[in-house]
């Protein structure tokens, strides 16, 4: 009894140093730098040679707006003495960047604080207001690279992101609700954060440093001053920050920088597979004692995944040594990686685990009969979103005769939700529609978005 009392003693009393050393560590930064000849360390000199490299950005966007169209018909105009007004109103945004190039001006940041910007200003630390210019864009990873003069830049260090582990200390610098530069700490809460829903394309680092809005796309760094991560979203159920907030990793977007520096846009390739979660029902079916992993449902024809041997039934179980969870994790992998990216497989084939190796292709344009999704859908021919649209079903042709022409559906609308299920791919939405009776559509169009029944 007592040598157990004396270990619960000693438990609590680690406990209550680790607790108040953590709360130290944290309040160094308000205390003085020397304390009875005792230098107390601090995050400032780390601060002091990162903050430079952190930019604020804002920007303008016209927006045009929607009127009633009698407002068009000038005998209207004219009989009510209607005035002229303008039909278009700016939109002003505020966010974050990070300098990486110092030598050509290059700011990463997230594709959603420059988003249809008409014009990006981009304010350094010493006051300097700079114009920017796109350089390239990827909505569905949300990030982006723009460029500013290069002159006096100081470009921030990056570090592996894969180096990170849960608990290491981290700082995120950013311009939340327009105040300037702030700075919050915290620590990395979890690591490859994915099936938010946040973006398309999902590997976040989690932390509890305070990420608000105009934060997006400031640098979470090391207690180095190094990169790790470009601040992104938070989960704000009441509407503040409540310590969740989310990084894209620097590996990840440096990665997807060197896509959009070459080409202004990433140039995703093609692995040629469909996949679906690995349930009990169907490890008990295949007679296998994995819990986790992605069941290859099909194959395409000339794929990467048939060179590599590939098979229906085969159970994915890690890419590139790292485990697979479920179909998601898949679509992520293959998404951030680039044409002639080399991709290792663990495959559980026939209960036997091997491997296999697939090197990222070509996508190829699939154009699908729509009618063979749903009756609503005859005369319409349907593909995958090509450049610069929001992923989804894509409408390539439509009979003007048809019934989807009728209910409103034209060439170049994009199918986004089906029946409030997202869709992405032309199986997802076979998935969706088969068996109903109707389904509701949400359709892209532009800068629109609407709903179309059909029945």
């Amino acid at each position: 009894m007592l040598n157990r009392r004396a270990s619960h003693n000693t438990l609590i009393y680690s406990v209550l140093v680790v607790g108040l050393w953590s709360q130290a560590f944290f309040a160094f930064s308000a205390l003085p730098a020397w304390v009875d000849g005792h230098r107390v360390p601090s995050l400032a000199p780390m601060l002091e040679r990162v903050m430079p490299a952190v930019v604020n950005i804002s920007t303008r966007t016209k927006i045009q707006m929607r009127e009633h169209p009698l407002m068009r018909d000038p005998v209207f105009r004219h009989f009510f003495q209607v005035p002229e007004q303008s039909r278009k109103r700016q939109s002003h945004s505020l966010g974050s960047g990070v300098i990486i190039d110092r030598k050509r001006g290059y700011v990463l940041t997230n594709n959603h604080v420059i988003d249809k910007a008409d014009e990006i200003m981009v304010t350094l630390q010493d006051g300097r207001q700079l114009n920017a210019s796109l350089v390239g864009t990827d909505p569905e990873s949300d990030v982006a690279v723009i460029q500013i003069p290069a002159k006096g830049l100081i470009e921030i260090p990056i570090a592996d992101s894969d180096g990170l582990r849960v608990g290491d200390f981290v700082v995120a610098i950013g311009n939340p609700f327009g105040l300037g530069q702030t700075v919050t700490s915290g620590i990395v809460s979890a690591l490859g954060r994915s099936g938010l829903g946040i973006e398309g394309y999902e590997d976040f680092i989690q932390t509890d440093a305070s990420i608000n809005p105009g934060n997006s796309g400031g640098a979470l760094v090391n207690l180095f001053g190094e990169l790790i991560g470009i601040n992104t979203a938070i989960i704000a159920p009441s509407g503040g920050n409540v310590g969740i907030g989310f990084a894209i990793p620097s590996n990840m977007a440096v990665r997807l920088k060197s896509s959009l520096i070459k080409h202004g846009e990433v140039k995703r390739g093609l692995l040629g597979v469909t996949v679906q979660d690995l349930t009990p029902e169907l490890a008990q079916a295949f007679d296998i004692k994995v819990a986790r992993g992605a069941v290859v449902s099909r194959i395409q024809a000339d794929s990467p995944a048939e060179t590599a041997g590939l098979e229906p039934g085969d159970v994915i179980v890690a890419i590139n040594g790292r485990p697979v969870k479920n179909s998601g994790n898949i679509r992520n992998a293959v998404g951030l990686l680039q044409i002639g990216d080399r991709l290792e497989l663990e495959v559980i084939h026939n209960g036997k685990s091997i491997s296999r190796l697939a090197i990222i292709g070509e996508p190829k344009h699939e154009v699908y009969d729509g009618g063979a999704i749903h009756p609503t859908l005859s005369g319409v021919e349907l593909g995958q979103t090509r450049k610069n649209q929001v992923e989804g079903v894509l409408i390539e042709k439509i009979d003007s005769g048809s019934y989807a022409w009728a209910a409103g559906l034209r060439v170049g609308d994009v199918i986004v939700v089906t029946n409030k299920y997202r869709v992405r791919s032309l199986d997802d939405l076979a998935k969706v529609a088969r068996g109903q009776r109707s389904i509701l559509l949400n359709v892209q169009r532009g800068r629109e978005a609407f709903l179309v029944l059909l029945q």
